[in-house]
């Protein structure tokens, strides 16, 4: 067994509401897939080290439609 992230592996969704304008945000990619071009075909475990999170979450970006502001927001992984 295993940790993993849901929203990684499309085993849920999240609903995350805007603090700004309450809108509901749209859940992006990891925050590790955004460090370099070349991030997103790395082994998780080695970007994962360079997020400052826990080894239980998995810290993704949120954004916006309606004012494009984005925001991180920290998952627990589940067991699998």
């Amino acid at each position: 067994m295993e940790l993993v992230c849901p929203i990684c592996n499309s085993l849920s969704s999240y609903i995350v509401q805007c603090p700004f304008c309450n809108s509901e945000m749209e859940a992006q990619a990891a925050i590790q897939d955004y460090f370099d071009d070349y991030s997103t075909y790395l082994d998780k475990g080695i970007t994962e080290m360079m997020d400052n999170v826990s080894e239980d979450k998995c810290l993704h970006i949120f954004s916006c439609p309606q004012c494009h502001k984005d925001r991180r927001v920290s998952i627990n992984k589940i067991l699998m």
